[in-house]
């Protein structure tokens, strides 16, 4: 990675040939004077582009101390690069450093110091820090000597400590997330028997943690290892992708117990029904003809009608004096009740909709109570182990 970092960078040296006496204790010189005596080569060891501002001249600035003490002072912008590791992403924190030293002096020839101490030679304005993914946390100077063939040199660093702002990815990758997973959960309180919604559920939630996942990837260094986002969002995949398989068995096994319970109640259901057919029949072949009692009534497939004789002995009629048949024979309409019952049967939560309603969601919030509070404490092991580099 490459951060970008605006600086005006101070170096001071003392030159013995450039004492002078004068009224003037500070001299203050042209900057075209700079090519003219001698300057340090410092350069930045991780730097890939540095800019020195011209507009409207050349931001420099050059005074002499009549001690032969100079000051040479430009403004840069600097493009260094910093070696990142993004296992914690996107709670990870980062030293950026700033290395610089001379080219081709080694440190028999030339020193390299902090004037003013640890703790003051590097500053950062207030409002200096314009970063929108970052929070700048301190930085921390030191001093390094590298070797190589022509000799040893010193190199001064300066680590800035950054840590990643998880607002932008909490918006637009965590959260729908989350909500992906609990839309592919409430299939589980859908009926077993709604086949087109509990499809539409699961495929819709698997391609959006696929678009998901693409997209957040898409944002990030091409790295050969796994991100904390990474292994989020697999197990977010791995929630959804589980709901779709949970339907797909719920759904394998209400056709099975379907075909098989209609069997078995059938079963158990004709012979009972046979039975009672034969019961009716016998009845029915009793009754063929009428009994006349005492009381001038007649028995009628099981209804009782009386024989009323009017004034008129021409005329006759039968009343009905009881209740109909299937109240005095009530198996007769509930003939059908085994098949209501047996359809019934069909709509019944299965047990495997029962228990994913509560592991599911058990297993998820667990889930995201581990990953919170592993990748949230591990920022003081991360800058321990940055500051130690």
């Amino acid at each position: 990675m490459e951060y970008t970092i605006d600086v005006f960078f101070r170096q001071s040296w003392r030159d013995e040939r450039l004492k002078f006496d004068g009224p003037m204790q500070v001299l203050p010189l042209n900057n075209l004077l700079a090519s003219k005596i001698w300057t340090p080569d410092t350069f930045f060891h991780n730097g890939k582009k540095s800019v020195a501002h011209n507009m409207t001249t050349p931001n420099k600035l050059l005074r002499l101390v009549d001690n032969g003490t100079l000051l040479y002072t430009m403004r840069l912008t600097i493009h260094a690069e910093c070696p990142m590791h993004l296992e914690d992403f996107p709670m990870d924190a980062h030293a950026c450093p700033l290395k610089f030293g001379s080219y081709a002096y080694t440190n028999n020839e030339v020193i390299y110091l902090w004037t003013q101490g640890d703790e003051r030679s590097v500053a950062v304005a207030e409002d200096g820090s314009r970063l929108n993914q970052y929070d700048l946390l301190g930085h921390v100077i030191g001093k390094e000597t590298i070797s190589s063939s022509t000799g040893e040199y010193v190199v001064m660093t300066t680590y800035f400590h950054l840590k990643r702002k998880i607002g932008y990815f909490v918006i637009q990758t965590y959260l729908p997330c989350i909500m992906t997973v609990i839309l592919s959960q409430v299939s589980f309180w859908l009926n077993r028997e709604s086949v087109p919604a509990r499809t539409v559920f699961g495929v819709t939630t698997v391609l959006t943690m696929t678009t998901l996942s693409i997209s957040a990837r898409n944002s990030l260094p091409k790295v050969a290892y796994a991100t904390a986002m990474d292994w989020f969002m697999a197990v977010c995949y791995a929630f959804v992708f589980s709901a779709l398989i949970e339907f797909a068995t719920v759904n394998y096994f209400t056709k099975r117990s379907w075909a098989w319970d209609g069997k078995k109640e059938g079963m158990e259901i004709r012979e009972p029904f046979q039975s009672n057919i034969a019961r009716i029949k016998d009845m029915r072949r009793e009754s063929a003809t009428l009994s006349k009692k005492s009381n001038n009534t007649f028995n009628i497939v099981g209804t009782t009608y009386a024989l009323n004789v009017a004034k008129d002995h021409g005329l006759t009629t039968i009343a009905k004096s009881a209740a109909p048949a299937a109240a005095k024979h009530p198996y007769l309409h509930k003939l059908d009740d085994p098949y209501m019952e047996a359809k019934k049967s069909y709509n019944r939560v299965s047990k495997v909709d029962k228990i994913s309603r509560i592991i599911f969601p058990v297993l998820f919030f667990i889930f995201n109570l581990v990953y919170w509070a592993t990748y949230v404490n591990r920022k003081p092991a991360i800058m321990k182990s940055n500051n130690q580099n």
